[in-house]
């Protein structure tokens, strides 16, 4: 099924660049038997009172470093995240910052701004596979989030046509710094959005899930990612499935987040830690009933998520949808709502 989602046209620049609010994009609400295009204002008169809204709060980090090679030839270095021993995840991008430097070798040292050295140790997260991130060793070892606020930029892709602040990639919500790339799927709420959800019945939890860089590889897995699920968001996720009451996750990282933690027998627990989970037809959604999503290149393992929650025949007639109607593409376009039980109450009824 990944094979036939079609590519649709990229968004270059943040809507409010384009005249637009920030929930002024497009919003394609995908259920059984219906498609509704609307705008992402309309998110309240989408959801029925009773539905539960999950967000992730990990805000985002200025990622993106020049780093200087043994030859002197500068290029650009994306920090992915950190380990638990101090050693930096990094994926370092060709000098034409076209796609990953994949020639490099264990040991290549890089000089980075403010005179620290990284030397690359081996892949992440498997030392033996191809190398387009590394585990790293740093000297002198540094404060990460503090070091790039001082040096670091927000990591950009070819598609866009200018540079991107910090405002542009973080969310409304966003409280933790920690992601290389932001959640775009939050990306469209605004603060009077959240309170018109919460007034309409749809309680907004949080958890924390720092994406690390995207993969540009087909069929290439995410890497392992750290998450917190607080007690309070797990307890009402259990709830709300338990009152035949829709749980829309914002995005994939709180998917991937919410999904790590909830066990066969449908109960969603508390917990952090590291997790490698790939949804796919071995493993599908067992939390999340509804998700809002950004639209994105259908590479295989992305596609398998949203087929995990939504189903295959939904999420190829969104995407077909999409492309018809001219939906933008990336951390910038127009967003996806797939209600795989069907759409609100008054369209339940229609």
């Amino acid at each position: 099924m990944t094979a036939l989602l079609p590519m649709g046209t990229p968004a270059t620049v943040p809507p409010e660049r384009r005249g637009l609010a920030r929930d002024g994009v497009r919003l394609l609400a995908v259920a059984p038997g219906r498609t509704t295009s609307a705008h992402f204002s309309d998110l309240p008169d989408l959801l029925d009172p009773g539905d539960l809204l999950v967000v992730n709060t990990s805000a985002t980090l200025p990622a993106r470093l020049t780093a200087r090679r043994a030859d002197g030839a500068t290029t650009p270095l994306h920090v992915s995240t950190t380990l638990d021993d101090g050693s930096w995840v990094v994926e370092v991008r060709r000098r034409t910052d076209d796609g990953p430097e994949t020639g490099l070798e264990p040991g290549a040292a890089l000089d980075l701004p403010g005179g620290v050295r990284l030397v690359l140790r081996d892949g992440f997260p498997d030392p033996a596979a191809p190398r387009r991130l590394w585990r790293a060793h740093a000297t002198p070892a540094v404060g990460v989030p503090a070091y790039l606020a001082r040096y670091g930029r927000p990591v950009h892709y070819a598609h866009l046509t200018a540079p991107v602040s910090l405002a542009d990639v973080r969310n409304v919500y966003a409280t933790e710094p920690g992601s290389a790339e932001n959640a775009s799927a939050g990306r469209p709420f605004t603060d009077r959005l959240l309170v018109r959800l919460v007034a309409r019945g749809v309680p907004v939890v949080p958890l924390v899930l720092h994406a690390g860089v995207s993969s540009p590889e087909l069929h290439e897995p995410p890497a392992p990612e750290r998450y917190r699920v607080p007690e309070v968001t797990a307890r009402l996720v259990t709830a709300t499935r338990a009152a035949g009451r829709r749980v829309v996750a914002v995005g994939t990282t709180v998917t991937r987040a919410l999904e790590t933690v909830t066990g066969d027998d449908g109960v969603t627990r508390p917990g952090e830690g590291w997790t490698d989970l790939v949804l796919g037809p071995d493993r599908p959604a067992r939390a999340v009933s509804g998700l809002l999503t950004g639209l994105h290149e259908p590479e295989a393992s992305h596609v398998l998520l949203l087929e995990a929650v939504a189903g295959p025949e939904l999420v190829a007639r969104g995407y077909r949808a999409a492309v018809d109607g001219g939906y933008l593409w990336h951390e910038f376009g127009d967003s996806m709502l797939f209600l795989p039980g069907g759409g609100p109450a008054t369209d339940r009824r229609g």
